[in-house]
């Protein structure tokens, strides 16, 4: 594809509330899956329910990608232009933004215009920046509601879209994504189309396609309980989880206590008059017994009584968010039915999840087929996490994760379940697990497992005596080793009963490795175990080795830590282009260092002459086309490495550390290598995401094993 003329996709509402941002901004994240080079682009600014803050389609592209467009034209000023009949001077100027918004781009996503009573005429605007933007037209539209009820009505209000952009005979118009579709049309995009072509002809003819059908998804909806202090205008009596936890419903306490119980569920915004001390009471109780309450919204003009609030304290401590507005509960309930469901500008979170969830009901093949993609497509972030999930899927392996009451590591067990990624055994008590879940509000499918260690430990003590005999292991040594859930579970590993571990949200990197290195140990050929990071840059993922494990490795061992991490790049999906890096490029240096380099990479090429690898290679010679023409004209790989084997550990955690805190970027690591079967480490820090593609690794790693 040529990229001075990228193809340009054109988003365009149907109708009102079709959630044509959610949708434009799911487009682009599908085709970022796809490796594919897309920008995104919202000509004219729009900026809903009294908005004051920044147009919401260009700050979520900011926000959740590594995507800059350019700012939209305000809608004053378009409004402007367009009012004193200078309608093609803002075309040029939308042009002008489009420039700057496709740079490098194969595919452009423009989102369109919105039908609101501030711009009636939004329809013929669409059209004309279609026009002007020589672009292919994606009309956008919603079921919500009662299919059987709404098909007729939405069909004409498609056919009515379509006729605005000229018809389909001889027009750009290439199908259309139908959003919010009800749980009776199937889940399925073929059973959606079918469902739809069934009962409207429109969506039968082959100029029409159907090439999107998004579902109905309630916990997309679900706004946090910061957005409702905001829409009340809320007093803070107690900010606990404020700005993370979200309302899944409502509930207004009334009654007495025991009357009141049903409505006690977690995800909920509890609504009781201030004076109603024992309520206040029963909540924190409940709060207390691991029910995770959206929060409370007190109501009326008087105050909770005096010391309640101490009183209920372990029950704030829990996170509990405490409001307190002047209306009464009726008004207030009202007032919450009557909230916007836009996602606030600042939820990032929420339009990551909602851009997710659009992308995967996008038709792959019809973006295939669009994308018309490189032969080698880059391996973008978005891409490689796809790719990570994709793989995973594919080798369908049983992880066991021995920090099995940690909430985060539950709650990552639970999303690879969903998703496919691993069969994950949790290591803990049941009671306890079930009891954290059900407080953090996430749901165990029946595909997790769960092993409770005091009942399993001691069948695993004659085997690891069994392993450890030559260092003399006891069978009391064993039993107290196995007290340790990392223990147990690599033991578990060594069996061959799992296919990888995955530990450290609460563990020491030794503590995760030691017993690895002691009873799984390395593969047959690999001098040692090492690691590497996926350095996850704005528009490739690149792999650096060895970062975390061998501080001074010679010629022999570096050779092996190239071969490893050529062969964990191949089996993600990363061509493996290694560049051997020192301080001198070519024969132009001398020394010890460099040496070690020059016949490490003399060693591996031997070892492996599949593997393109050239060295030794300054960083910038490797990663530069410019540089590498002048100081490597004749390296096979100069300029476009993919894969950078630092010299020592010094050389490799100083480097990465650099490049992500510098550029801001996102590195997944350390991945180990080397070993038999695989462990993977995390940090302590580690959000649920990073378990969750550390979890999709490991089983990757488990299937090439």
């Amino acid at each position: 594809m040529n990229r001075q003329n990228p193809h340009t996709l054109f988003l365009a509402p149907s109708g009102s509330g079709v959630g044509l941002t959610t949708v434009a901004l799911g487009l682009v994240r599908a085709l970022d899956f796809r490796g594919v080079r897309v920008a995104f682009f919202k000509p004219i600014g729009q900026t809903f329910n009294g908005d004051s803050g920044p147009e919401r389609s260009t700050h979520f592209v900011r926000s959740t990608t590594q995507l800059r467009p350019a700012d939209p034209i305000p809608q004053h000023e378009a409004a402007r232009l367009l009012s004193a009949g200078d309608e093609e001077q803002l075309m040029e100027l939308v042009v002008a933004r489009y420039h700057e918004s496709c740079r490098d781009a194969d595919i452009v996503v423009v989102e369109g215009m919105v039908h609101t009573q501030e711009w009636p005429t939004a329809a013929n605007i669409n059209a004309a920046l279609a026009q002007t933007l020589s672009a292919h037209v994606v009309l956008t539209g919603s079921l919500r509601g009662d299919a059987e009820t709404d098909l007729a009505n939405f069909e004409s209000r498609m056919e009515l879209s379509i006729r605005e952009f000229g018809g389909l005979k001889g027009s750009h118009i290439l199908g259309c994504v139908i959003n919010h579709t009800p749980e009776s049309m199937g889940s399925t995009l073929e059973e959606i189309r079918a469902a739809v072509r069934n009962r409207c002809p429109l969506f039968d003819r082959a100029g029409f396609p159907i090439i999107g059908a998004v579902p109905e998804n309630s916990d997309l909806a679900a706004p946090r309980t910061v957005d409702i202090a905001r829409h009340l205008q809320a007093k803070i009596i107690h900010e606990g989880e404020l700005a993370t936890r979200r309302v899944r419903g409502f509930s207004l306490l009334a009654r007495t206590v025991p009357n009141m119980i049903a409505g006690f569920k977690p995800g909920t915004i509890l609504i009781a008059p201030a004076d109603r001390a024992d309520v206040f009471v029963a909540v924190a109780m409940a709060a207390v017994n691991k029910t995770a309450f959206a929060g409370v919204v007190l109501t009326g003009d008087t105050e909770l009584p005096e010391g309640i609030l101490d009183l209920c304290r372990p029950g704030l401590e829990t996170g509990l968010p405490v409001l307190k507005v002047a209306t009464n509960s009726w008004q207030t309930a009202t007032d919450l039915s009557a909230m916007s469901s836009e996602v606030a500008a600042d939820d990032i979170e929420r339009i990551r999840e909602s851009m997710d969830f659009v992308a995967n009901h996008i038709d792959a093949v019809w973006l295939a087929e669009k994308a018309a993609a490189p032969v080698e497509a880059r391996m973008s972030p978005a891409a490689f996490c796809y790719r990570l999930v994709e793989l995973a899927v594919q080798a369908d392996k049983r992880i066991v994760l021995p920090e099995g009451t940690e909430p985060r590591t539950i709650r990552a067990a639970s999303i690879c379940a969903q998703r496919g990624i691993a069969r994950c055994v949790l290591l803990g008590n049941r009671d306890e697990i079930l009891r954290v879940a059900n407080g953090h509000q996430v749901h165990l499918p029946d595909n997790v497992e769960i092993i409770d260690p005091a009942d399993v430990r001691a069948r695993y003590v004659d085997p690891l005596v069994e392993m450890r005999k030559h260092k003399g292991l006891t069978a009391m040594d064993a039993a107290d080793y196995l007290e340790d859930n990392v223990w147990l579970g690599t033991t578990m590993l060594a069996l061959g009963e799992v296919d990888g571990l995955v530990s450290g949200a609460e563990h020491t990197t030794a503590n995760t490795i030691r017993p690895a290195l002691q009873i799984i140990k390395t593969k047959p050929g690999c001098r040692v175990v090492s690691s590497i990071f996926f350095m996850c840059l704005p528009d490739q993922v690149l792999v650096y080795g060895d970062c975390a494990v061998n501080p001074d490795p010679d010629a022999e061992t570096l050779a092996d830590i190239a071969i490893q991490s050529a062969e964990s790049a191949i089996g993600l999906g990363i061509p493996a282009r290694v560049a051997m890096i020192s301080y001198s490029t070519g024969e132009s240096g001398t020394g010890a260092d460099v040496d070690k380099v020059r016949e490490a990479t003399r060693i591996a090429k031997g070892k492996r002459p599949d593997i393109l690898l050239d060295g030794p290679l300054q960083y910038d010679a490797a990663a530069i086309a410019d540089v590498a023409a002048t100081k490597a004209p004749d390296s096979p790989l100069a300029g476009r490495a993919t894969v950078f084997i630092f010299p020592d550990l010094n050389t490799g955690n100083t480097t990465y550390k650099a490049v992500q805190r510098s550029a801001n970027v996102i590195s997944v690591g350390p991945v180990l290598q080397g070993l038999k079967r695989p462990v993977n480490d995390l940090s302590r820090g580690c959000l649920v995401e990073d378990i969750v593609y550390t979890i999709a690794i490991t089983a990757i790693q488990a299937r090439e094993d």
